[in-house]
C-alpha cells in the first residue's frame, strides 16, 4: 500500500530517461538465444515480465549474464534449446507467453507453460490456432486457448495467415515459429500493428520483407549475434507526457525514448487535443528511431479515438482516458475491444477507477465515453486491479486532486517500470 500526498495539486516538471523498452527487451531475449554467437544486450528492461522470459530461456539450456541492465547471451542456434526440466514459469507476462509459443512450436522438444491467475485466464487460441495450422502439437485448458498448455515442437509447415484482430503478438508468434517452417510464411495485417519483431530480425540478420500489408519470412534462416541497445519504453513516458500535457505550469521531456511509428500514437492523439509537443529523433539504432519529447502543459480538447488509431496506443488507453477527464469537451474511444483481453479488462478497471474519482465516463463494448471536466478529481483509497497500467494512471490521477490517494497494490507497476515512484516523486514534488 503506498499514499501519495501533495499540498495542492502538481504539474510535472523536469527531465528524465525511462526503463528499456518492454516489448523490445523481451524480443531481444528471444532472439539472442536463437542466433549463432554472443549477443550483448544494453538498457534490458528488468521488470518482473521481461525477466520471466529470461528465465524461460535459460530454463531451456541458454547461457545468459546480467548485471543490472547489461545482459550477454550465447546464442545456440536455431536448433539449440534444450527440453526444459520443469514446467516454464511466465508469471503474468502475456507477450512471452504468446511470443514464446511461436519458439516452442518449431523447437523439438516437449515443454509446458503455465502462469500467475491473471495470465491463466488470458486467451490463447488467437496463437494456438494458426500454430497449429503450421503443425504444432498443442494442448492445454479448453482446447488450448488457456493455460496451463504443453507444446510438442518439430516440424513446421509455412502458412499465410490473416490476423484476425489486430495483434502484434499473434503477429510476431507466427513469425518466430515461421523461423523453423520450411518455405515461406505470410502474414497479413488488415491494420499495421508494432513492428518491432521485423526490425530486429532484420538486426540478427534475417531476410523478413513487407509488401503493402503483408509481412514475408523465408524459414530456416540463420540468425546472427548482434548487439543491441533497448530505447527508452514510450508507453512507460507515456504516463508522464501525459500528465504534463494536461497539466498547466508542466514542463517535461523525456530523453533517449523509443520513437517508432507503430508506438507513437499517444504523441498523434496528445497533438489532435491540443497539446504543447514536441518531438526530436536524434539516431537510430537496430532499426528502431530514437529521440527527446518535450511537453508543455495546456487547455486539451475532446476528440475520437477509434480504428487505425487503437494499436499504435493500445497500451496508453488507460491514462489518455485520464487526459480526456481533463479536456474541454468529450472524448470517444472505439474500437478498442482488445483492452477487455490485457492483465485485467481495461475498460471495466479505468471506467471504475475514474468514477470514482468523479469523472463523467461510461464504458461500451469497445471503448469509454468521457465528458471532460476541470474540477479537481475525488481522492480516497483504490487498487490497481493487479496491472500495472491502472495502477500507474491512478498515481497521475493524484497530481489532479486535493487530497491523498491511496494504492493499495501497487507492486504490479514494477512489471514494466519499476522505478516509477522514484521518477513520480523527482518530477511531482509529490511525497509518496
Amino acid at each position: 500500500m503506498i499514499t501519495l500526498t501533495q499540498q495542492h495539486q502538481s504539474s510535472i516538471r523536469g527531465t528524465l530517461s525511462v526503463p528499456g523498452d518492454k516489448s523490445i527487451s523481451h524480443r531481444s531475449i528471444m532472439l539472442a538465444a536463437l542466433a549463432e554467437g554472443e549477443s550483448k544486450i544494453q538498457n534490458f528492461l528488468t521488470g518482473e515480465d521481461c525477466l520471466s522470459t529470461l528465465q524461460a530461456f535459460e530454463n531451456m539450456g541458454v547461457s545468459i549474464k546480467r548485471d543490472g541492465q547489461t545482459v550477454i547471451v550465447r546464442g545456440q542456434g536455431l536448433y539449440g534449446l534444450e527440453e526444459a526440466k520443469v514446467p516454464l514459469d511466465l508469471g503474468n507476462s502475456g507477450t512471452t507467453t504468446r511470443l514464446l509459443l511461436g519458439v516452442l512450436a518449431g523447437s523439438p522438444h516437449h515443454n509446458c507453460i503455465y502462469g500467475d491467475q491473471s495470465l491463466t485466464n488470458r486467451p490463447m487460441s488467437r496463437v494456438t490456432v494458426p500454430l497449429r495450422q503450421m503443425g504444432a502439437k498443442i494442448d492445454g485448458r479448453e482446447d488450448g486457448n488457456f493455460l496451463p498448455i504443453s507444446v510438442r515442437g518439430g516440424s513446421l509447415k509455412p502458412i499465410s495467415y490473416t490476423l484476425p484482430i489486430n495483434s502484434a503478438q499473434v503477429k510476431s508468434s507466427i513469425l518466430l515459429a515461421g523461423l523453423f517452417a520450411e518455405g515461406l510464411t505470410k502474414v497479413i495485417e488488415p491494420v499495421p500493428t508494432r513492428d518491432h519483431t521485423e526490425r530486429m530480425l532484420k538486426a540478427f540478420q534475417v531476410d523478413v520483407k513487407r509488401e503493402d500489408n503483408e509481412i514475408l519470412l523465408e524459414g530456416n534462416q540463420p540468425l546472427m549475434a548482434t548487439d543491441i541497445e533497448v530505447p527508452g519504453d514510450i508507453s512507460s513516458a507515456a504516463f508522464f507526457l501525459c500528465g504534463a500535457a494536461m497539466k498547466v505550469g508542466s514542463s517535461f521531456t523525456v530523453k533517449d525514448v523509443g520513437l517508432n511509428p507503430t508506438r507513437t500514437g499517444v504523441i498523434d492523439i496528445l497533438k489532435r487535443m491540443g497539446a504543447n509537443l514536441s518531438v526530436s529523433i536524434n539516431r537510430y539504432i537496430g532499426d528502431e528511431p530514437i529521440g527527446d519529447i518535450t511537453v508543455l502543459g495546456d487547455k486539451l480538447e475532446g476528440v475520437t479515438i477509434s480504428g487505425n488509431d487503437i494499436p499504435r496506443l493500445i497500451d496508453e488507453l488507460p491514462i489518455i482516458a485520464l487526459v480526456a477527464s481533463q479536456a474541454i469537451g468529450k472524448t470517444v474511444i472505439k474500437d478498442a475491444e482488445e483492452l477487455r483481453f490485457k492483465e485485467t479488462d481495461r475498460i471495466g478497471a479505468v471506467v471504475d477507477t475514474l468514477s470514482k474519482m468523479g469523472v463523467s465516463i461510461s464504458g461500451t463494448e469497445d471503448g469509454m465515453i468521457i465528458e471532460g471536466s476541470q474540477d479537481p478529481l475525488k481522492g480516497g483509497e483504490f487498487n490497481s486491479y493487479h496491472d500495472h497500467r491502472i495502477g500507474m494512471m491512478v498515481a497521475i490521477a493524484s497530481l489532479l486532486t486535493n487530497e491523498s490517494v491511496t494504492l493499495t497494490d501497487e507492486e504490479c507497476i514494477s512489471i514494466s517500470y519499476p522505478s516509477f515512484f522514484k521518477d513520480f516523486d523527482s518530477l511531482t514534488g509529490c511525497h509518496v
